[in-house]
């Protein structure tokens, strides 16, 4: 099991202050990695978690859809851990509007934060990874990556270019040995999905198609990103792995 362990490495975590970035964080560290958490919030709550593990927890609060400052997010992970091994893009929003009615605002504001930042900080942090010749990128994607959804137009683009990246990144990094993949979480008891969450009729007629029976936790990505961040997973380049209890399947 030599190959899941991540004890020396660091792992950058966006979002990491709740839900799946806490999900994720958190495993990581479980496996052994120290965790530099990007919120726009505190994460503490999960950094108290990675030091239970023993690990290295530090924290960078920055809105990342302000793209003048990932280059300085970067460059302090770097002076906080001297490398970075693992990049997780899974900060994210979502703007739940019919599309006749979505704004302008609403779209850009997605797409800035969802996909422009992901582009951008993969790009700063690539370039690091390459000139040390080796590396692990995790996008998280959605099953809107394959699916057009209900009222969620800018995000789903999102989700759909997030795929995209992770195989175009992919093509021209693996001869370097950075490995790009994606997790697509099906639906997770999240605060993004609360609202879904919300109306009882809706959320049955989605548990009831999914194969699981369940809705998954951010606890069900922990595990999937501990692989693809792992040695295990060294020849799996431009890969999106679906972790949604089958919805996919069906």
């Amino acid at each position: 099991m030599n190959s899941f362990d991540l004890t020396g490495k660091t792992a950058l975590v966006t979002g990491a202050a709740r839900g799946l970035g806490q999900g994720i964080a958190t495993a990581l560290a479980a496996a052994g990695a120290d965790v530099v958490a990007v919120s726009y919030s505190s994460s503490e709550e999960t950094l108290q978690i990675v030091r239970s593990h023993g690990r290295q927890g530090d924290d960078i609060i920055v809105d990342l859809s302000d793209h003048s400052k990932l280059q300085e997010t970067f460059d302090q992970a770097l002076k906080l851990t001297g490398h970075i091994d693992i990049l997780v893009n899974n900060a994210g929003i979502i703007r739940r509007t019919p599309a006749k009615d979505h704004s302008a605002q609403d779209w850009f504001d997605v797409i800035d934060l969802n996909l422009n930042s992901v582009f951008l900080l993969s790009q700063i942090v690539g370039n690091h990874m390459i000139a040390r010749g080796s590396g692990k990128i995790i996008n998280i994607c959605s099953m809107l990556s394959y699916q057009g959804g209900i009222n969620v137009p800018g995000y789903t683009a999102s989700k759909h270019g997030v795929a995209g990246l992770t195989k175009a990144f992919a093509n021209e990094w693996a001869a370097s040995g950075v490995q790009v993949n994606g997790i697509a979480p099906g639906y997770i008891e999240t605060e993004n999905t609360a609202p879904i969450r919300q109306d009882p009729e809706r959320t049955q007629s989605i548990t009831d198609r999914i194969p699981a029976g369940r809705w998954g936790t951010p606890k069900d990505i922990g595990g999937p990103a501990v692989f693809l961040a792992s040695s295990a997973s060294d020849y799996i380049n431009g890969h999106v792995l679906c972790v949604d209890g089958g919805w996919m399947a069906r």
